[in-house]
């Protein structure tokens, strides 16, 4: 089974409860970044307890290891079950966010590749393979790596071994559900759901890929 998260990047936080609750059934994980946390706070993570979902901290962390430390505390004493990190600030940097994580038995994921075009001005050339390599040698639960280019995430895939692969880029950035799913632990989905009529009947349109 290939897992279906929820990337929540709406602003609102009443509309950001309404959508995780049409989903839940369907998905089994919410992504939350950014635009939601800055617009809502930390205590979001209170107003989603309830669904039981595991949610995801995808603050992309790259920072000295201090500040990274820091940053992943305040995640995981939040409530959040996991964080997504940059590795491109090096091991030391990617490493405190692992150990952080599993002191408090959460999950870190690290960025090799992004899913957006100019993605390939920076992370190719080696550098997403390097990153993938980070990530092990890091211990990290797992990489992102794009929807988009599926044939990058057969690369990284050589590299991680059984670790867990999520990869956003599907739906409005183009690519393909059943293509993606076939490679990956989980596929990410934001817009092409919570952007829907109905958020709750797309998700389950997407939730095909859990059987």
């Amino acid at each position: 089974m290939t897992e279906l998260i929820l990337s929540l990047d709406v602003l609102d936080r009443k509309e950001a409860v309404k959508v995780a609750e049409s989903c839940a059934p369907f998905i089994d994980a919410i992504k939350i970044g950014y635009p939601l946390v800055l617009s809502s706070g930390l205590s979001i993570v209170e107003d989603l307890a309830d669904l039981a979902l595991p949610l995801i901290a995808d603050f992309k962390v790259a920072d000295i290891p201090n500040t990274n430390r820091l940053i992943c505390e305040a995640v995981f004493s939040a409530g959040f079950d996991a964080v997504i990190a940059h590795g491109f600030v090096g091991a030391d940097a990617a490493r405190t966010c692992v150990e952080v994580a599993h002191r408090h038995s959460g999950a870190a994921y690290i960025v090799a590749e992004m899913s957006h075009p100019g993605a390939t001005e920076f992370f190719h050339g080696g550098v997403a393979e390097n990153l993938a390599e980070l990530a092990v040698s890091c211990r990290a639960d797992g990489i992102i790596a794009p929807a988009t280019r599926p044939d990058r995430i057969s690369r990284l895939r050589e590299i991680v071994g059984s670790k867990a692969i999520y990869s956003p880029g599907v739906g409005a950035q183009g690519g393909d559900l059943d293509t993606v799913a076939r490679l990956v632990d989980g596929v990410i989905v934001g817009r092409s759901i919570y952007e829907a009529e109905n958020p709750g009947a797309e998700a389950e349109r997407f939730s095909r890929i859990r059987r």
